[in-house]
């Protein structure tokens, strides 16, 4: 009788062990590669679009927009759960470094995990705090409330590549992010007006608001030089010019 008590505990902790791992690997950072089928109308993200699963049952995303709320996983389903609506993602598999998620469609969308090693949610650069300039504007802004909605871009971007310097990467997306601000290999420049991505234009309550913030930075450029730091990291250069950047949004 003993034997068989110590064997139904090994049993149950070994349940338990398993569904602890299966936590700790679904609780990660995952960047969008692929799908199985790149026609689904259903499917518009991209390289740039995340899906960052926290300890603690919250969560943010950008599918082509950005939300945030909590997040649960059970009977092979992912719930997650914005002020709006629940979505309901199957889970085709996942393992240390890779989700598969079926679409409403059918389709699988392939997730690739990543290094999310932030001392805190402030340096995280897919929390909330970091991407209120995703948030669509709901009135017309002010001066003041544009700056901050660019200085908050800035700050994501700030952000981003010291998550990248830290992680030693070789290199990140650059361009599949909107912006305003188009980056190089060896510097930026500030977008036109007509060449600005649909996605950012949207975050603003009109077309008006969306030139203001062109305006803006134009008027920063033409009045401010950015000092380039002398270094061959990229990713230094590009952390010390949006930190300018952020200090001549004050």
């Amino acid at each position: 009788m003993k034997k068989i008590f110590l064997l139904f505990s090994l049993a149950t902790f070994l349940v338990q062990c398993d569904s602890f791992q299966k936590r700790k690997k679904i609780d990660q950072l995952w960047f969008y590669s692929y799908s199985s089928n790149a026609g689904d109308p259903d499917n518009s993200i991209t390289p740039a679009n995340f899906l960052s699963l926290l300890p603690d049952g919250s969560y943010t995303r950008d599918f082509g927009k950005f939300e945030e709320g909590s997040w649960e996983e059970k009977n092979s389903t992912l719930y997650l759960k914005s002020k709006t609506a629940i979505i309901e993602f199957p889970v085709k598999s996942f393992s240390a470094n890779e989700l598969l998620l079926v679409s409403k469609k059918g389709s699988v969308l392939h997730f690739e995990s990543i290094a999310r090693n932030f001392s805190s949610l402030a340096d995280d650069p897919f929390s909330l705090a970091n991407n209120q300039w995703r948030i669509t504007a709901t009135k017309k802004e002010n001066e003041q409330e544009i700056r901050s909605r660019l200085k908050n871009h800035f700050r994501f971007y700030e952000l981003y590549f010291e998550w990248a310097l830290n992680n030693h990467f070789q290199s990140i997306d650059v361009n599949s992010t909107p912006s305003l601000i188009k980056i190089y290999g060896n510097g930026f420049e500030l977008k036109r007006l007509e060449n600005l991505p649909s996605v950012w234009k949207n975050y603003f309550f009109d077309e008006d608001d969306c030139s203001k913030a062109n305006e803006i930075i134009k008027d920063i450029f033409n009045r401010h030089e950015i000092s380039w730091p002398t270094t061959e990291n990229k990713f230094k250069m590009f952390i010390s010019a949006f930190q300018q950047l952020q200090q001549q949004l004050k």
